[in-house]
C-alpha cells in the first residue's frame, strides 16, 4: 500500500513557513495524485482470471480485465487516497484560519509602522517628480499567506477532479463527482475517531 506523508504537527510557525507549507502539499500530491494511474493499476490482479492466450492477439481496453475489484477500489480510496486529501484539507483549512486571524508576533509590524509613517510624512508633487506618489507598503505576512493558501485551494480542487476522473474510468461506472464520496468518508471517519477517542 502506498504511503502518505502524515499531517504536520499544525501551528502559525508551519503555515508562515511558505516552504514547508508548500513541500507538504507537494510531497502529499506526489505520493499519492500526482501518481494516481499507476496506483490504480497496481490494484489489478491479472491472473485472477487465469492467462488468455487470445488476449495477445487484440487490444481491448473496455474488458472487464481493466477494471478493478469493486473492494480492492474501496480500500485504495478509503485507506490510501482519502485520507491523504484529508490531511491536505486539514492543513489547508488550519492554515486559511491563522491566515484570517490577528498577527500580534509578525516580526515585521514595526518595519511596516515605520514606512507608513515615513510615507504620511512624504511631500508629494506630482509635477515635479510623476512617480512621488508612488508607495508599496509591505505586505503582512497573514496576507501573503491567505493569498498562497487561495492559490493551493485552487491546485488541489484542479487535482482532485483528475484524481478522480482516473479512479472513476478504472473503478466505477458512476459519473459522480469526488465531493458527496468523500464527504461522506470523512462523516464516517470523524465519527470512528470520535468513537475511538471516547474509549
Amino acid at each position: 500500500m502506498t504511503r502518505v506523508p502524515g499531517a504536520p504537527n499544525l501551528t502559525p510557525q508551519f503555515c508562515f513557513s511558505s516552504g514547508a507549507l508548500r513541500d507538504f502539499l507537494r510531497l502529499s500530491r506526489a505520493a499519492v495524485d500526482d501518481s494516481i494511474a499507476q496506483h490504480v493499476n497496481a490494484l489489478v490482479t491479472p491472473a485472477k482470471a487465469g492467462f488468455d492466450p487470445q488476449s495477445t492477439s487484440r487490444r481491448d481496453l473496455t474488458s472487464s480485465n481493466h477494471r478493478v475489484g469493486a473492494d480492492a477500489c474501496q480500500s485504495f480510496r478509503d485507506n490510501v487516497l482519502f485520507p491523504a486529501w484529508q490531511a491536505r484539507t486539514e492543513v489547508l483549512n488550519y492554515c486559511g484560519l491563522v491566515a484570517t486571524s490577528t498577527d500580534p508576533d509578525d516580526p515585521e509590524t514595526a518595519i511596516r509602522e515605520a514606512e507608513n509613517q515615513k510615507d504620511r510624512e512624504r511631500v508629494i508633487d506630482e509635477r515635479l517628480d510623476p512617480y512621488s506618489a508612488r508607495f508599496s507598503p509591505r505586505e503582512a505576512r497573514t496576507q501573503s499567506l491567505a493569498m498562497l493558501i487561495r492559490q493551493e485551494r485552487g491546485v488541489e480542487n484542479i487535482v482532485r477532479n483528475r484524481t478522480w476522473d482516473v479512479v472513476q474510468q478504472r473503478c466505477s461506472t458512476s459519473r459522480e463527482k469526488w465531493e458527496r464520496p468523500f464527504q461522506e468518508w470523512r462523516e464516517a471517519h470523524v465519527a470512528l475517531a470520535e468513537c475511538n477517542t471516547t474509549q
